[in-house]
């Protein structure tokens, strides 16, 4: 069995699985975090009593806190192994930069991750621990410590450069997004050439609604829309 996961991860296909189904578990969080996001838009009342139930629900938010760090770690590790691997097996490069054929979005995979990765940290900051939040509040439920999320968003997003590094990090998501999907497709074996239209535009829709959900909350606190 060890000699069998040792293969698995020394190879270009067990590290592309990797990053798979860690990338499958990552879009499931993302579409279920900027659903609860949307919230935002039905009132104060709708997305921090969203936040109570799932304060509420410790084990469900820790377990799906520990999946996530898991699959993004593990992401980590097979990107950087993958590359690796890849460099050494091509130790000398084009003549050109991007092969042929690639998409611009696959070409900033290199930046994307780490801008993603910097940005992950400064969100838990900004809006989970407040320590880079100058009016984070904790004042709705004190016997759950359930934080006033509405205000919390509001009160952030007003401010144009937390507002603007979030919309910059949601422009690197969506062109993660957009490659990573189409990866992740290939992948799993839904790679018949007449299928690529599609799958590509399947790929890139999923990257735009999904950070445009995202994007929404900043715009409309900026614009006046939420307030």
């Amino acid at each position: 069995m060890d000699g069998y996961l040792c293969r698995f991860t020394r190879s270009n296909i067990g590290l592309k699985v990797l990053m798979a189904i860690t990338g499958v578990v990552m879009v499931g969080y993302l579409i279920g975090h900027v659903t609860g996001n949307m919230l935002i838009f039905a009132g104060p009342k709708a997305i921090n009593d969203y936040s109570k139930f799932l304060h509420g629900a410790k084990g469900l938010l820790w377990g799906t806190r520990v999946l996530l760090l898991a699959s993004v770690l593990v992401h980590i590790w097979a990107t950087l192994r993958f590359l690796k691997l890849k460099s050494a097996a091509r130790p000398v490069a084009y003549g050109s930069k991007g092969a042929h054929g690639s998409t611009w979005a696959a070409r900033t995979m290199y930046w994307s991750g780490p801008v993603i990765a910097l940005f992950i940290v400064y969100h838990i900051l900004h809006l989970t621990t407040g320590t880079v939040h100058p009016t984070f509040s904790k004042n709705v439920d004190a016997s759950t410590h359930t934080v006033d999320v509405y205000a919390n968003l509001v009160e952030g997003f007003q401010r144009p450069l937390a507002s603007g590094i979030y919309i910059v990090a949601m422009l690197a998501i969506a062109l993660h997004l957009s490659h990573g999907v189409w990866s992740m497709l290939q992948t799993v074996g839904v790679n018949r050439p007449n299928w690529e239209p599609a799958l590509r535009g399947l790929a890139v829709l999923a990257a735009v609604v999904i950070c445009a959900g995202f994007i929404a909350v900043p715009v409309a606190v900026l614009f006046g829309f939420v307030k």
